[in-house]
């Protein structure tokens, strides 16, 4: 295991280690501070990344606005992306915003990120 280095590395690997322990708030806490340190400091590399596991660390803290906020601008900047698409679609399913959530869920299904479950009893058509 290789232990990180700078004081950026350290906080950011206590950051992921609250999320592994299911500490929800306290990683997005951290989480946040890191992001906005970096998107300060043109020496550190992106941060979309660390928007991502901040998105879901808010995801599943209940801090949907939050969730949803981060999460739209990281499709606005990836679109492509059907992971955040597909977790701003539960973010607004959870927000019982089923019509925009649709969309989303849509995209991700279409990316390649999610598989729309069929009803009890229903098969799914695979092609073949």
């Amino acid at each position: 295991m290789t232990v990180p280095s700078t004081p950026f590395a350290l906080r950011l690997a206590m950051a992921r280690g609250l999320f592994e322990r299911n500490d929800f708030t306290a990683a997005a806490t951290a989480l946040a501070d890191l992001i906005a340190e970096a998107e300060q400091d043109a020496t550190l590399h992106g941060a979309s990344d660390l928007r991502l596991l901040l998105a879901r660390a808010y995801f599943r803290s209940a801090q949907l606005g939050r969730a949803e906020r981060t999460l739209r601008r990281l499709v606005d900047e990836a679109p492509d992306d059907g992971y955040a698409h597909l977790l701003l679609g539960r973010t607004l399913q959870r927000q019982a915003r089923h019509d925009e959530a649709r969309r989303h869920l849509a995209l991700a299904e279409v990316l390649g990120d999610y598989v729309r479950p069929t009803a009890y009893g229903e098969s799914q058509d695979v092609a073949s």
